[in-house]
């Protein structure tokens, strides 16, 4: 890592006790601040979950690999040992295209981590596996299994393509208001039109939600939307 570098980092504590205590958390911050510090780098903001490990929906660490990815910051984990169990965190990770670094182990890649997300899922989908089996076996004895009515409760919700371009419309919005101040300093620099709004976000590092090049057409799309 060069002298310099951006550093946005993620934490995770498994219960509130802990978060509002700090056990766990305050070794955590300890061990990546002095990870910083022994390489010139600069913590940008810090992401805390507080939830189980076994759960798939990790708020903060979206919000920390977006961040990455809009400043070109690396994220950086005090250990990835204790997740390397976790498929919802190693796939997210993976497949986010942000540069990452683990404390405990720095010559992890996106080869360790999509190594250690494949044992994962499979452990997952054994799992998964040997539920349904046991649910066969449940259902061959007799036993009705499920909610006869969720068939009609999903048509009657009349969720589907909708739900999906409300997810759409809502991230694209979330990330247009994040890029807001950067938006903002760059105008009061003096870069107002379109196109070269388009080439200081790139020459500043900054990726489209999708991971793309800037141009005329998603910056004036991101400008009408952080409005």
């Amino acid at each position: 890592m060069a002298a310099g570098q951006r550093l946005v980092a993620y934490e995770r504590v498994s219960t509130a006790r802990q978060g509002a205590s700090g056990l766990g958390l305050e070794a955590q911050r300890k061990v990546i601040d002095d990870f910083a510090a022994s390489r010139g780098a600069e913590v940008l903001a810090r992401f805390t979950e507080v939830e189980s490990g076994r759960k798939a929906d990790r708020p903060e660490l979206a919000k920390a690999l977006h961040l990455a990815k809009v400043t070109g910051a690396t994220l950086v984990i005090a250990k990835l040992d204790r997740l390397s169990r976790n498929a919802a965190f190693l796939l997210a990770l993976r497949d986010s295209g942000v540069r990452f670094v683990a404390v405990d182990m720095p010559e992890a890649n996106d080869l360790t981590v999509g190594i250690m997300a494949l044992v994962a899922q499979a452990e997952r989908e054994a799992i998964s596996r040997r539920t349904k089996e046991a649910l066969a076996v449940t259902k061959a004895r007799g036993v009705k299994l499920g909610n006869p009515n969720g068939a009609a409760s999903l048509r009657r919700a009349a969720k589907g393509g909708a739900a999906l371009r409300a997810a759409v419309s809502a991230n694209a919005a979330a990330f247009a208001v994040d890029l807001a101040p950067v938006l903002a300093d760059i105008r009061a620099a003096g870069h107002t039109s379109l196109r070269a709004i388009a080439a200081e976000l790139t020459a500043r590092g900054i990726q489209t939600r999708r991971g793309g090049q800037w141009n005329v057409g998603n910056v004036r799309g991101v400008l009408i939307k952080a409005k």
